[in-house]
């Protein structure tokens, strides 16, 4: 399963009004694991970026006077993004963006819908957590995830960021490991395996009570309407 986690930033926040796209990072999955394969690019908007975006994300006019604009990268972008799971925080906003930036650039270009599976991590926490707030911010104080280095935003940090923040929202792991090594293999090389001897007495069989089965049914399916029925381990389950 390959999915992207994917930000932008903008000049504004309307496209209607003109406004446009200056920053796309994409953050890759393979089988829930980062890849390394990403993708980043700043974009000359052929307008100014106005101030209260600059507030916000601290990208300037200066910087992007001399940045790529939008039809040098579509090709690219496209071919990268193309029959992936695309997972975006209030994706309303940026599909709107980048389906604005794929018509500007050519009339007969493809929307982001028709080419990816468009997953709305924003909506995914409202469900899992009615009533409070679901801000990027909020899900990595919730999940215990760094984002320490957020202190303006970027397309880039916040697609890193998001993607910690979607594996610990679906029940996966979040710190991630990088081509099948992590911490796991590190941790293996420092304290060899003792192997058991062969005359040890059996150990004892502990049962979960029904109440930690209980427990655990509800975590599963907490974790299934958050994935959106995908939760294999409560598959598995049925299955058997």
């Amino acid at each position: 399963m390959r999915q992207i986690v994917l930000d932008t930033e903008t000049t504004g926040l309307e496209p209607a009004e003109g406004h446009r796209v200056i920053e796309i990072g994409c953050v890759e999955l393979l089988e829930r694991r980062l890849t390394r394969q990403n993708f980043h690019c700043y974009l000359q908007p052929d307008r100014d970026v106005e101030q209260g975006a600059v507030n916000v994300h601290g990208i300037t006019n200066e910087f992007l006077r001399d940045q790529p604009r939008f039809a040098d990268i579509a090709e690219d972008f496209l071919a990268y993004i193309r029959d992936a799971e695309l997972i975006i925080h209030n994706a309303p906003f940026d599909v709107g963006f980048l389906d604005h930036e794929l018509k500007l650039w050519r009339p007969d270009a493809p929307r982001i819908g028709d080419l990816c599976r468009i997953i709305d991590s924003l909506a995914m926490a409202r469900r899992s957590h009615p009533g409070q707030r679901n801000s990027l911010d909020a899900l990595c104080k919730r999940y215990e995830i760094d984002n320490s280095r957020r202190d303006l935003h970027g397309a880039m940090l916040d697609a890193e960021i998001l993607s910690q923040v979607y594996l610990a929202m679906t029940g996966g792991q979040v710190r991630l490991a990088f081509g099948g090594q992590g911490d796991q293999g590190q941790e293996s090389q420092r304290h060899p395996v003792r192997r058991l001897p062969a005359d040890r007495r059996p150990l004892p069989v502990v049962r979960a009570t029904e109440s930690e089965l209980q427990a655990h049914r509800q975590r599963l399916a907490a974790i299934d309407q958050a994935s959106e029925g995908r939760c294999v381990w409560l598959r598995s389950s049925q299955s058997g």
